[in-house]
């Protein structure tokens, strides 16, 4: 029984790997709104 290549379900991975992102997404967002709110803030 050979491996076929493509033939892997991977549906539960890209599920995990499209949270991740979207995760690393909103904390890189929330991290510069509040350096911008210390900036603004600080002036």
């Amino acid at each position: 029984m050979a491996h076929e290549h493509g033939s892997m379900d991977t549906t539960s991975q890209e599920k995990t790997f499209n949270g991740f992102i979207r995760a690393s997404i909103i904390v890189a967002a929330f991290s510069i709104g509040c350096l911008i709110f210390m900036a603004l803030v600080n002036a």
